[in-house]
């Protein structure tokens, strides 16, 4: 079954590609759903809505702290006065205008063995390996993935929670793990939030807390899962996950336990088909998915339709402007994202009347 699809809204967005196939997608609950794309030396934040409909200007600015530094996943505060970097040797909160509010130092990210840094803070070691920031939605807190230094062992991974209006460190978990990238999630109950750790070949780890104000509590989901976590609603209590290499698709209790499945559909004359990564709610009942990195044929590219609390395929989407090959961003509120890179347009669409 096909499920055809209406264009609502396109605008051309250079660098809007890292909104469906990349992290510069930040939302926040029913909140704003904004674009943190980097244009040269700046972090340019825009709203989507204003987006569609013609605004091009951005709503914020902020000025890269370390233009050499072109990794990390950064974050912004919900009233847009202040950004958070993810650096390879700090996380920095700037404002609008450009100014240093705090720092918090922490260990390097590409360390090389008998390699001293130079006291430059622009110098950018070698290596890809980054870390991840997230401001709380009610922007009281900064979550960070970072790299530590104990006097008793070489290297360790941690992920911290800071004050937001100081940096000052509230709490610290050590993580057992050897990043290659990761990026948070936070959970629209204001209260959870999710971080994600990539390790290249030797999997995915996946970890939830939460910060009461004195203590930290977190948990993680490791035994039994080697998952990307991908998105959560409003609507619904738990959040969604994709297998490492794409074999299938779970919808889990925050706790872990899985309250739904699927596998992408096969066809009798293709290889198995697996699933992108870019996957989430279009709203509280439908998830889009999409198979189009497993099909090296543009033409046979597809999104699907599933239901959001069983993961049932309902359909492949079918576009009236022909195959689309984009990744898919949702945002949740019954629209999806994609991004067409010829002409370097933002689309967004919608389930079509029946």
């Amino acid at each position: 079954m096909s499920i055809t699809a209406q264009l609502r809204d396109s605008v051309r967005l250079p660098g809007g590609d890292a909104l469906v196939n990349g992290f510069a997608f930040e939302s926040r609950g029913d909140g704003p759903r904004r674009a943190l794309l980097e244009s040269g030396h700046e972090l340019e934040v825009h709203d989507l809505v204003e987006v569609f409909a013609g605004e091009r200007a951005p709503t914020a600015v902020f000025p890269l702290p370390w233009p050499g530094w072109g990794r990390g996943v950064h974050s912004v505060s919900p009233d847009g006065s202040f950004a958070v970097f993810s650096g390879q040797r700090a996380v920095r909160a700037v404002s609008v205008g450009g100014e240093t509010l705090w720092e918090y130092r922490h260990g390097c990210w590409g360390p090389e063995i008998g390699h001293a840094h130079t006291g430059d803070e622009q110098e950018v070691c070698r290596g890809l390996e980054h870390g991840s920031c997230r401001v709380s939605d009610d922007g009281r807190l900064v979550w960070a993935h970072v790299v530590v230094e104990p006097e008793d062992q070489d290297w360790q991974e941690c992920w911290v929670v800071l004050d937001a209006r100081d940096g000052r460190e509230l709490a610290r978990l050590p993580l057992d793990s050897a990043a290659s990238g990761s990026h948070h999630l936070s959970h629209p109950d204001g209260i959870h939030m999710g971080l994600c750790i990539g390790m290249g070949q030797d999997g995915i780890l996946l970890h939830w807390a939460r910060w009461d104000g004195a203590k930290l509590t977190s948990w993680d989901l490791n035994e039994t899962m080697d998952r990307i976590l991908t998105d959560v609603h409003t609507g619904l209590p738990g959040f969604l996950t994709v297998e490492h290499y794409g074999a299938d698709l779970r919808l889990h209790a925050l706790d872990g336990a899985v309250l739904a499945e699927e596998a992408p559909e096969p066809a009798d004359d293709e290889d198995p088909p697996c699933w992108d990564y870019g996957c989430g709610f279009v709203d509280a009942d439908t998830v889009i998915a999409s198979t189009v990195e497993s099909d090296e044929d543009p033409d046979r590219a597809r999104h699907w339709l599933l239901d959001a609390r069983t993961l049932e395929i309902r359909g492949a989407v079918a576009y009236p402007t022909g195959p689309v090959d984009s990744c898919v961003r949702p945002l949740g509120d019954g629209t999806w994202l994609t991004y067409d890179d010829t002409s370097e347009t933002l689309n967004r669409w919608i389930e079509a009347a029946s």
